[in-house]
């Protein structure tokens, strides 16, 4: 029989530009360029040109580094007998957090007036959560992560 999950959820990073319109921006920004160098050709100012691919290259590596973020997978799971927090990066590379349910706390730090961290903690150890969520997601995710706990616990001992 399986174990019935408490909690089961993927945070993933929101990116606003998909691929295809950063392919479209980008389009546009060489098309501009192009533009730019056929007036400065004309006024004989070449010296600039150079300069009009830095910032196009600049723009590329700005994207790529945005697509490979937004792969950056972490799924939480609690269960009656552990919470489970594995992460996956961009490369694939998966890293597992287990703490038995009974044990775990879950903490919610408040350092800056625009700054949340969620953390779930176990004796000494801590591990923090949910970096891609803003400030009122992570309180959100916090008190649904300790109602999930509350009830794992509540089956477990009952």
């Amino acid at each position: 029989m399986a174990k019935p999950f408490y909690m089961d959820r993927v945070i993933a990073p929101h990116r606003s530009l998909s691929p295809q319109g950063g392919a479209v921006l980008l389009a546009v920004v060489m098309a501009f360029n192009v533009l730019v160098a056929i007036f400065l050709i004309v006024i004989r100012a070449p010296p600039v040109l150079p300069f009009l691919g830095l910032d196009v290259l600049a723009l590329w590596v700005a994207l790529r580094a945005s697509e490979r973020a937004a792969r950056r997978v972490e799924r939480i799971q609690v269960t009656a007998e552990a919470v489970t927090v594995s992460r996956e990066d961009e490369k694939g590379a998966r890293t597992v957090w287990t703490s038995a349910t009974a044990f775990t706390r879950v903490g919610v730090e408040q350092p800056g007036e625009h700054e949340v961290r969620v953390r779930l903690m176990i004796h000494r150890k801590r591990l923090t959560l949910a970096r891609a969520l803003g400030p009122d997601q992570r309180v959100e995710l916090a008190n649904a992560l300790k109602d999930a706990i509350r009830s794992a616990r509540n089956e477990r001992w009952s």
